[in-house]
This record gives C-alpha cells, structure tokens and sequence, in this order.
C-alpha cells in the first residue's frame, strides 16, 4: 500500500472541486505520490507537488496542472478499462517530437495504479497567435508530413479517441484505407446496429475502387486528429499539436481532418501547399478523407453521423 505524503498540500476548495467524496480525494493523493515517485526516480532529485488544479483538457480524461519544485506538468487520469491508451498516446507523442518539426508537449512517463492509468507530459502554458501564426503552423505540419516510412501503418495499434485503431502494415494507401480504416469501422458500425449489411456492402464496392482515386505518394507520418480542438498557440505564439492518433498514412488526411469542423484559416492551406503541394486533385478527395473521423463519431455518437457517412460512399459507389 502506498503511504500519502505529508508534504502533498490540497487546500479545502481544491478537494471540493477535483473530489466528490473521500474516496476519491485519497485516491487522488496516492496518483499524485505515486507521480512524485516516477519524477523524483525520472530527473534524479526530490521532486514535491508545490500546486494542482484541474484544467480543461479533453473529453474522455480527468486533466490537471501540476506545479512542482522542478517544472511545470500536465497529468491525464482515465480508468484501466483502456488498459494501454496512454501507453499508445506516449509513443505517437514521443513519435512526433523526435521529429523537431512542430512543438509537441515532450512526453514524460505513463503508468498504472491500481485500476487508473496515467500520463505526464510537458505543461504548455495556452497564448495567443503570433502574426504569423497559420504560415508557422502550415511550413511546421508540412515539415513533419515529410518523415516517411516504407510502408502505411505502424509498429503498433492505437486509439483514435476511445476506440481502438488497427495499424498493420500495407504496402499502399487504397489497401490501408480499406483494410484498416473504412471496413473495420463498417463491420463495429454493422455489430452496434448502427448500419445495414446494404451498407457494408457499399463500402465494400467503394473499397474496390480506392486504387483508382488516390494517386500514389510515400507514408507520411501523421498526427491523425488534426481538428480545432488538438492545436493551440503556446505562450510563445508558436503552434502546439496534441491528442495524436498517430501513423503513417496519406497525409490528405490531416488535411481532410482540418477542414471537417469548421476548418482553419484558409492562409494555412495556401501555406501548406506552397510548402509540401498537395497531390493534384486533393479538393476533391477531402470528403472521402474524412470519412474516416465520421465513421468514428458514428460509433461514438451514432444518429445523424449515419447520412453524413452513407452519404459519401454513395457518392461512390
């Protein structure tokens, strides 16, 4: 059993807010002596909690602002149902950093305690957009775009919110897009009786034809859930990209992912292509880009997603 710290210090509205009852506020206090643990073991030196406080931080995660003698750290809480999420989260995260391209929140360590998982990233303190903010973010995307791999996929599977995401190698685009992200996500679609075996047969013929609608290009290694709510400028101005879904795919689909709810400034774009141009024609693909990201919020959210989906492979098919 853990022993609590005594120089772990929650004032009274502090427990309030983070902790309904006193299970959870003791719970809380031994997740935050087992981090004091990894730390003072990772850098080496004691490492105490000076502050904490919860901050917004994503949909599905408890996310807190850990203030300590030694730095600044981000720390996501979630429970062990998704065994390794974090443990997927923290290789794409460290995937992209090494890359130097964009500034992503350095991963720091991740583990289990008892039945929670958790991660610890850099604390990137939220700013506002330099002036040239979209042009940074368009040349810096691009930039990480060009790390490539032999093949489309990745080492591991991961997540792409709470669902799994299947990342075996394929030697193309069409037959990774088929095989690992359209029919997978039809037969969950079809078992939640969120779609028709019709359906999943119009994704099977729209499937047939994806060699013929994508032009071939090399891997690009992706953050795969480029929408509004993964980026920020940093205190610096500067772009920040987190909540990856990490592998190496058709870089349109970033794009795609970009523009699907509600789009950046249309400067990106225009950026973005004078940096790494587009494939000619990628205008037209972007609604069978994002197919993908609405197949996930039809299993997550079901209802209207279901038109928005059908309404593209018919389009095809």
């Amino acid at each position: 059993m853990l022993q609590v710290r005594p120089d772990i210090k929650i004032s009274t509205k502090q427990s309030q807010t983070i902790c309904s009852n006193a299970s959870e506020y003791y719970t809380l206090l031994m997740f935050l002596d087992h981090i004091i643990q990894e730390l003072s073991n990772l850098f080496n030196q004691p490492v105490n909690i000076i502050n904490h406080q919860p901050v917004f931080g994503g949909d599905i995660n408890q996310t807190y602002r850990l203030q300590t003698n030694t730095g600044t750290f981000f720390l996501k809480l979630n429970d062990g149902k998704l065994n390794d999420m974090f443990e997927k989260e923290f290789s794409g995260l460290r995937l992209m950093h090494q890359t130097k391209t964009i500034k992503i929140p350095e991963p720091i360590l991740h583990g289990k305690i008892e039945n929670k998982i958790f991660l610890v990233t850099e604390f990137i303190e939220k700013g506002s957009s330099s002036k040239n903010f979209w042009q940074t973010f368009a040349r810096q995307l691009a930039a990480m775009h060009r790390h490539t791999n032999e093949r489309f996929g990745l080492p591991e599977n991961n997540y792409i919110g709470s669902l799994h995401q299947p990342n075996y190698f394929c030697k193309t685009w069409s037959e990774f897009y088929a095989a690992q992200r359209i029919m997978p996500m039809m037969q969950l679609a079809f078992s939640q009786n969120k779609c028709s075996k019709e359906d999943v047969t119009k994704a099977e013929k729209l499937c047939e034809r994806l060699s013929n609608i994508f032009p071939e290009e090399k891997p690009a290694l992706i953050h795969g859930d480029l929408w509004g709510g993964n980026f920020m400028a940093g205190n610096n101005g500067e772009p920040v990209i987190y909540d990856p879904a990490v592998y190496y795919g058709n870089r349109e689909m970033d794009i795609a992912m970009s523009l699907l709810f509600g789009g950046f400034d249309s400067s990106f774009y225009n950026h973005y292509n004078e940096a790494f141009p587009l494939q000619p024609g990628w205008q037209k693909r972007v609604e069978l880009c994002q197919l993908y990201p609405l197949m996930v919020h039809l299993i997550l959210f079901g209802g209207h997603y279901y038109h928005s989906v059908m309404g593209i492979i018919s389009a095809y098919v």
